[in-house]
């Protein structure tokens, strides 16, 4: 039992400090502006990594097809979502076009 709680403790401290140690030292230095703004990108880089290869990549192994449901739902999501700014709006109306496409029969689409 002592050799658990250990390791719970090690795994919270590994866990805690590399987040809180720049949290504490850069919290007291201000930043030039063109750098804060810099940074508020990075959230929309890394979404944006994450999520592209998954619309725009199929198959093993990974080849390129702009044809999937995937890619054809998320383009009029992000219409909306960049025309309304209304992240709950944007998850309905993206759920709604994917629960559209899951009903379309792929044979529809023959000519492409």
């Amino acid at each position: 039992m002592t050799d658990y709680l250990l390791l719970l403790a090690g795994m919270g401290l590994v866990t805690y400090l590399p987040r809180w140690l720049p949290l504490h030292y850069l919290s007291r230095s201000s930043f030039p502006e063109w750098f804060v703004r810099w940074l508020e990108l990075i959230p929309a880089a890394i979404l944006s990594a994450i999520l592209l290869p998954a619309l725009i990549l199929d198959g093993e192994p990974r080849h390129l097809d702009l044809l999937r449901p995937e890619f054809f739902v998320a383009l009029p999501t992000f219409a909306f979502a960049w025309w309304k700014r209304s992240l709950g709006g944007t998850v309905v109306v993206g759920m709604l076009l994917f629960w559209l496409a899951g009903k379309i029969e792929p044979q529809m689409f023959g000519w492409l």
